[in-house]
């Protein structure tokens, strides 16, 4: 099959499966959807609320992206993902083509696109209505080009860093800017070449077009808030994320290197091979992967709010590695255990579920678990034994075909995920809360969130939904595990119960 035929079969599995039939997660396919359909509705594509109140977290790019595919496709799940899909899919293109320019076989091309779209922060992030495929994809372009321009000084290709960088802002704000420009110094300074790097980054072409990309938005943000969202988002959402820990998602200076070897699933046992090739060949771009990702992975174990993706920043380097050096993986089997002991993970569900369900403490964790149960029944298992069953197969194959073994377990692995376990855990986590939304539509009451931030709801309700305690006459959407403080609050007032499934249930107050 010809190459790029393989390369729609894998964004197509990685990145595309399920992407149309599993409701929108929470919290932050919900947080995203919502402000783009309020965004949509009150016709200021310049700022962002959420259920009516300001949201500071990310510039606008995505979610003018988002707008467009709902023009397009309506307000459907495909159509809140549809940009994630295709910046995924450009990305892994990217790294492809990147890779084949300088790769003699195309099975280093190949393998190094697979760990894009069946790697597993890779992968989710190419599902997730958020902005971080669009980000990885930038950063991707940026980085890649800056190499290309190191190599010959075309100015075109400092153009397209300039434009990628100037996006980047745009998407997510000076990450785009700090981790092109910070790993191409240290680079372009092992290699003694200080000077070309002081050229590219003086370049007024280059400057110009970025601030023309930049700088109509912001000038339309201060206008109209006296920027207030831009002050927000860089002191909070950027030096606030890094100085101290939000959202409960702090971590320890190692907590990425544990982290990454989950991050790169199925490709983990490749890791030790592309470190150690990239370290003894090095050649220039083996020395720019290793600047790339290791300072990425210096900047962000220092942050006080650590997330796992954030490590993706530095990953597309990494990749490419796998590419230049899976041949030099020597216990090939070895390296495929960590696929395979995850397909025995999930082929375990059926009777690990009930057991997690009898221990959980809290009614939301207890209700989805529950029934999340049914859900992962005789069909369910029969899936994950025929993925258990092809990535067997590739662990029998793996010393003779090892690039095509690495592949197919990477193929199965997202299948199974994307297409079998996924949904039928979205029928659990995510389908009561949609099902309540519609409910409160139905019912055409005023609506309210009570301690409970499950954004998804708005989107499905099809408006925001303030967070406050419920007023006489109103619906109130909570998690199970609130209903005692909601009624300890209000110990006077009649509480019906409209509706509950799982861990989430509609009350109203009764006049």
């Amino acid at each position: 099959m010809p190459e790029r035929a393989w390369l729609v079969v894998f964004a197509a599995i990685g990145f595309l499966l399920g992407a149309w039939q599993v409701p929108l997660f929470d919290l932050d396919e919900g947080a995203f959807s919502e402000a783009t359909l309020e965004m949509i509705d009150s016709g200021n594509y310049v700022s962002t609320t959420l259920n009516g109140e300001p949201r500071y977290d990310k510039p606008m790019l995505s979610y003018w992206l988002q707008a467009a595919s709902v023009h397009l496709l309506g307000r459907t799940e495909l159509a809140f993902r549809l940009p994630s899909i295709v910046c995924a899919t450009l990305w892994m293109w990217l790294v492809y083509g990147f890779a084949r320019e300088r790769e003699r076989e195309r099975g280093e091309a190949l393998v190094a696109a697979g760990a894009v779209a069946f790697g597993l922060m890779s992968s989710l992030i190419g599902h997730a209505a958020t902005a971080d495929a669009l980000l990885n994809l930038l950063i991707a372009s940026a980085g890649l080009d800056i190499f290309r321009w190191y190599e010959r000084q075309r100015r075109t290709t400092l153009l397209r860093v300039y434009l990628a960088i100037g996006l980047g802002l745009l998407a997510k704000g000076p990450v785009a800017l700090a981790i092109p420009g910070a790993a191409s110094l240290l680079f372009f300074v092992w290699q003694g070449r200080f000077g070309l790097w002081l050229r590219a980054v003086l370049d007024p072409l280059g400057w110009l077009l970025m601030i023309t990309v930049v700088a109509p938005w912001v000038a339309a943000s201060i206008h109209n808030d006296g920027g207030a969202f831009l002050r927000h988002f860089l002191l909070d959402h950027n030096v606030g994320r890094y100085t101290e820990t939000m959202q409960n998602h702090g971590g320890h200076w190692w907590f990425y290197l544990a982290t990454l070897p989950l991050i790169v699933l199925p490709f983990t046992g490749v890791l030790r091979a592309a470190f150690a090739g990239a370290w003894h060949e090095s050649e220039p771009f083996d020395r720019y992967a290793l600047v790339w990702f290791a300072l990425v992975l210096a900047l962000f174990s220092a942050s006080a709010t650590q997330l796992p993706h954030y490590l993706l920043y530095g990953c597309t380097p990494l990749f490419v590695l796998f590419g230049r050096h899976h041949a030099r993986v020597r216990w090939r089997r070895s390296a495929l255990l960590p696929p395979l002991l995850l397909a025995v993970v999930l082929c375990l569900l059926p009777w690990l579920l009930p057991v997690l369900a009898a221990k959980a403490h809290r009614a939301y964790e207890r209700g989805v678990l529950e029934l999340a149960v049914g859900q992962f029944g005789g069909h369910y298992l029969a899936w994950a034994g025929a993925a258990l069953l092809a990535m067997l197969l590739a662990f029998a194959v793996a010393p003779r075909r090892w690039p095509a073994a690495l592949l197919l377990v990477g193929g199965v692995q997202a299948a199974l995920l994307w297409g079998v376990a996924l949904p039928a855990f979205a029928e659990a986590y995510q389908r009561p809360t949609q099902l309540a939304a519609y409910k409160a539509r139905e019912l055409g009451l005023p609506t309210v969130m009570y301690r409970t931030y499950l954004p998804t709801f708005s989107v499905y309700r099809g408006a925001p939904t303030p967070q406050r305690a419920p007023q006489p006459g109103e619906l109130a959407f909570i998690r199970a595990d609130r209903l005692p403080t909601l009624q300890k609050e209000f110990p006077q007032a009649e509480l019906s119960m409209e509706f509950q499934m799982g861990g989430v249930l509609l009350i109203r107050r009764r006049s």
